[in-house]
């Protein structure tokens, strides 16, 4: 599985498709836990899960709520009709691994929030994963950035399922535990509850060089 990653690391998208699709069923069935440290495209598997739904078109929604004037219900579909907005940013990890110029593609934040009409009121968002216990938390401010993606591709393709797909959060300038994997839930509100990563003592604002006592090269 080593030797496998190892490929998919060097030579590119298409071999790294072909290495997930070997490994994947491997890794769910692993009671070690060892194959999660097997390198996908640079990438290292992480779940707070035993298990995760594997979710597609037909049964994928995001949901959007709180405090909006205009609560919505988004199918893969409609976020792909959504102005695409493309980046390519480095995937910092604050366990120390980086992958660099990742491209990304999907929905600004930003552009979510202003469908759905954010009220006065509000200051902060929630996100839940489908997983049925990932959360995470950004300020309203840092939400919409122009670095804040509801992503759809990366890597040159749709999201896979152990990166999160078939959509998940990138917050470009903070470490990956903001950028929360399976995302199913967006709920905006009137203060910021820490998510289960901060709960373990990661800092809440997860600025990439500036924040869990690291000095890292900002993104």
């Amino acid at each position: 599985m080593i030797t496998l990653g190892a490929a998919g690391v060097v030579f590119g998208a298409p071999v790294e498709r072909a290495v997930e699709r070997v490994v994947t069923p491997i890794r769910e069935k692993d009671p070690t836990g060892l194959s999660d440290f097997v390198p996908i495209g640079g990438f290292r598997y992480y779940t707070v899960t035993s298990s995760v739904p594997r979710l597609g078109p037909d049964d994928y929604r995001l949901r959007v709520h709180g405090l909006v004037d205009r609560p919505l219900t988004l199918t893969l579909a409609d976020l792909g009709r959504m102005r695409q907005t493309t980046l390519v940013r480095d995937f910092q990890c604050v366990t120390g691994w980086r992958v660099g110029a990742v491209h990304w593609s999907g929905v600004l934040l930003r552009d979510l929030l202003a469908a759905a009409g954010a009220q006065p009121a509000a200051t902060a968002l929630t996100f839940r994963s489908f997983d049925g216990l990932y959360t995470e938390s950004l300020t309203l401010d840092q939400a919409t950035r122009p670095d804040v993606l509801v992503a759809l591709t990366m890597l040159g393709a749709p999201v896979t399922h152990d990166h999160g797909g078939p959509v998940r959060l990138y917050v470009a300038p903070m470490y990956g535990y903001k950028s929360i994997k399976w995302l199913g839930e967006i709920e905006v509100v009137d203060a910021v509850t820490p998510g289960y990563w901060e709960r373990q003592g990661y800092d809440v604002d997860g600025w990439v060089g500036r924040s869990n006592g690291r000095a890292d090269e900002a993104v």
